[in-house]
Order: structure tokens, then C-alpha cells, then sequence
């Protein structure tokens, strides 16, 4: 997984729908902690929360982890 690439698709997917850190914690249910941290690349998500990502913004979960474009 390249954490670089997964922290800009997920600032730019948060941003593109005017979301805070905190609005898209309580939609995945996670906390906005968790999200900081994934956004800044200081931790990986687990398999669930990158599912739950991928279908809250209906991309795939190899568009979030790097593996397509």
C-alpha cells in the first residue's frame, strides 16, 4: 500500500465533499483521531475501515490504496 497516495486521495475525497475530519469519523465510524492520523501518514487503516471509506465515497478500495487509478 502506498500511504502517501492513500493520505492524498483521502484529503482530496474529504475535501471535494466539504467534509471536517470529525463529520467523516462519525460517517465511517471512526474516530477523527483515526482519521488525522490516516490523512497525515502516521497509521494504516485497517481492511475494514478502507471498505467502509471506499463505499462511503463509492470508489473502489484499490483506488484508495494506490493499486488503480
Amino acid at each position: 500500500m502506498d500511504l502517501k497516495l492513500f493520505a492524498k486521495r483521502l484529503v482530496e475525497l474529504r475535501t471535494e465533499k466539504s467534509l471536517s475530519v470529525r463529520a467523516l469519523g462519525d460517517a465511517i465510524g471512526v474516530s477523527d483521531a483515526s482519521i488525522s492520523v490516516w490523512e497525515n501518514c502516521k497509521s494504516v487503516p485497517s481492511a475494514e475501515a478502507i471498505y467502509k471509506l471506499a463505499k462511503f465515497f463509492g470508489v473502489t478500495s484499490d483506488f484508495l490504496i494506490g493499486l488503480e487509478d
